[in-house]
């Protein structure tokens, strides 16, 4: 299959509205049983069973049997990259007009796979940009030894790793860039270990909580 064919066929899947509720609804990075990504793709189990075989095949989903269940997954943090760019490209064209209608939660504040994205991930890009701690380009970023030291000691220095290290990721509501790579998900993963988010059950939105609107403003000056 040459590489058109195969981009064409990844394109397929991703153009049926049940299979992409089912990866949106897994952009969050977790787990989720069959039963749970039927509720997500408004579909019958029987008809989401066929279509998590077809991305499973595909190379976009991982299974992995736990007891009784069977959890799928994003495969690898590629894929949940394409989606990201897939939204961006598909998201409102505020430039026209196009009204927001995805919610104010998740407008606000969200996970994008492994990294925090909306108002929350934007603001927190700007002030690591603006304070001379990250220099974001259009395809890559650094972190510069100030940013080293700044993460380090805010507990978010990231583990070593073979994916991107610093990414810039245009967010698809906010249509400005958030981080992403192992610097992304490293600042999301100190912002929940501190407690200052929450998770929503059934949504990639996120509770900032009131330690966390302190901790923002104080450390980001990020006020939301």
């Amino acid at each position: 299959m040459s590489d058109a064919s195969r981009m064409a066929s990844i394109a397929a899947l991703l153009g049926d509205p049940a299979r992409a509720n089912i990866l949106s609804a897994l952009m969050d990075g977790r787990a989720l049983t069959a039963k749970e990504l039927a509720f997500a793709a408004r579909v019958s189990p029987q008809t989401t069973s066929g279509h998590l075989a077809k991305l499973t095949e595909a190379g976009l989903l991982d299974a992995a049997r736990q007891g009784r269940h069977r959890y799928f997954r994003l495969a690898s943090p590629l894929v949940g990259q394409m989606l990201e760019a897939v939204m961006a490209v598909a998201g409102p064209d505020e430039r026209h007009g196009a009204p927001w209608r995805g919610g104010e939660a998740l407008r606000t504040a969200r996970t994008c796979y492994d990294h925090l994205a909306g108002r929350l991930g934007v603001g927190l890009a700007d002030t690591l940009v603006a304070r001379g701690h990250v220099v974001l380009g259009t395809d890559g970023g650094e972190v510069t030894a100030d940013g080293q030291a700044f993460l380090r000691d805010f507990g978010a220095d990231p583990p070593a790793g073979r994916r991107v290290f610093c990414r810039p990721c245009l967010d698809w509501s906010e249509r400005r860039l958030h981080l992403a790579g192992r610097i992304g998900a490293a600042l999301a993963n100190r912002c929940f270990a501190l407690g200052w988010l929450e998770r929503h059950r059934d949504s990639r939105a996120v509770r900032i909580t009131a330690e966390g609107q302190a901790g923002l403003v104080e450390v980001f000056g990020v006020r939301l």
